[in-house]
């Protein structure tokens, strides 16, 4: 991939449609760029790609670096290159929108990717638990997941924010994935307080997804679940 374009495997319609049972591979998605987010066949756990490693963010709050035969039923990942680095201070998780409009203020309309490394004074992750039934949309998944608070802890930050008109194919807004300096714990990102350390930006204008090619996939009524989108990303 060229540097700073997104490749994204499959929809998120489809995750909230519980299209989860497989996908492409670990090492294949390897391929797609440096970092990333997503989650796992039958969603168990959160992803997130770092400097050539994938990793699997589990409930309980541990991790494991994911095998290349793992599948991948969702990812977005990208050939990050920071277009600008800064220093910031983020007083809450919406701190990073403003850093973001900061950087380009004519971005509503495209893709932008970050990386931030510092230390958090508090933190609040999620990691899905997994289907517990073939099917099982990613509302009902979301019910049953782990939530874990940190303080004082010093970790990684990828995420994307997509364009609202994007809402089902990509989670519009903010997504973001943490994993701590020692690779030990992580998960999606629901708030933030009092961050403080160095955040790389990239605006991207080129998206290239790819879509399944499973029965599942392709027999399943895909639909935009706009409100349980909301619901589940936090």
């Amino acid at each position: 991939m060229d540097e700073n374009h997104i490749y994204q495997y499959s929809l998120v319609n489809a995750l909230m449609a519980g299209v989860v049972d497989s996908g492409l591979s670990v090492q294949d998605l390897l391929s797609k760029g440096n970092q990333g987010i997503g989650t796992f066949a039958h969603m168990r756990g959160e992803l997130l790609m770092l400097d050539g490693e994938v990793h699997q963010l589990l409930a309980e709050g541990k991790t494991r670096v994911a095998d290349e035969s793992d599948q991948i039923p969702y990812a977005v990942v990208t050939q990050f290159v920071a277009q600008e680095t800064i220093e910031v201070q983020l007083k809450s998780k919406d701190s990073i929108e403003k850093v973001l409009d900061g950087f380009n203020k004519h971005s509503a309309n495209v893709f932008m990717t970050y990386r931030f490394q510092g230390n958090f004074r508090t933190l609040k992750c999620r990691t899905v638990k997994g289907q517990e039934y073939d099917g099982q949309p990613l509302s009902e998944v979301g019910k049953n997941q782990h939530v874990q608070d940190y303080e004082n802890i010093e970790g990684t930050i990828v995420g994307f924010r997509s364009p609202e008109i994007w809402q089902g194919f990509f989670v519009a807004g903010e997504h973001m994935h943490f994993l701590s300096a020692d690779k030990t714990v992580g998960g999606h990102i629901l708030e933030l307080g009092d961050a403080k350390g160095t955040i790389g930006v990239a605006t991207s204008t080129n998206v290239h997804i790819e879509l399944p090619s499973s029965q599942k996939f392709n027999e399943t009524k895909l639909a935009l679940d706009n409100t349980g989108i909301r619901a589940v990303e936090g």
